[in-house]
């Protein structure tokens, strides 16, 4: 929320975004229209589960340890290459059970 909430306080002036009551006002509009839109919105929750399971195991498991191979090329041992494959195969299977099981989830809500 807070890079959305920081951008947003971008496109205001200087004079009404540098205040406090902007702060406040600005991430609790933001919260409650998330909250709004996750009463409103049809299987919100699993489409949430659903992008959770796809792209945080990208960003936080499958990318580090591409990344680290990436960076470190030809100077990494044996050893670090193996425990990097193992960790983003790792990523993988956890990403596809996890995708399975949110798809799944929305096919039995509908």
């Amino acid at each position: 929320m807070n890079p959305l909430a920081r951008s947003l306080e971008e496109l205001l002036p200087k004079r009404i975004s540098s205040t406090y009551w902007c702060f406040i006002l600005l991430r609790t509009a933001l919260v409650v229209s998330t909250v709004c839109a996750a009463f409103l919105i049809p299987f919100f929750g699993f489409v949430m589960a659903l992008i959770g399971s796809l792209f945080s195991i990208l960003v936080s498991v499958i990318m580090p340890s591409l990344c680290f191979m990436k960076i470190v090329g030809k100077k990494a041992t044996n050893a670090q290459v193996a425990q990097s494959v193992v960790i983003a195969a790792f990523g993988v299977v956890c990403g596809i059970l996890g995708t399975y099981s949110s798809v799944l989830n929305i096919a039995k809500s509908y």
